[in-house]
């Protein structure tokens, strides 16, 4: 997280056990941090730059299956929500 953010920014968390992968929340996000990711054939949002994402909640918000919610996180847990390819 940066050095210069004085309280945890709300990350988003994705339930990827329901998310269909259709992208909405990835175009509704103005600092493009959020990205589609497939898996043994299927394709779900994941959150790939906890570090840039303002906490706008946009994607959340676009969602039409209402499977992002946000949730504040400090430097600490951050790195729950970030999955590596």
């Amino acid at each position: 997280m940066s050095a210069n953010r004085r309280r945890p920014v709300p990350l988003p968390v994705i339930d990827t056990s329901r998310c269909t992968g259709c992208g909405w929340c990835v175009a509704a996000c103005p600092p493009h941090v959020l990205s589609l990711h497939t898996q043994a054939w299927k394709k779900t949002a994941v959150l790939h730059d906890a570090d840039h994402c303002t906490g706008c909640e946009r994607c959340a918000v676009k969602c039409p299956f209402g499977v992002i919610r946000m949730e504040a996180y400090g430097e600490n847990q951050k790195s729950v929500f970030i999955q590596k390819k």
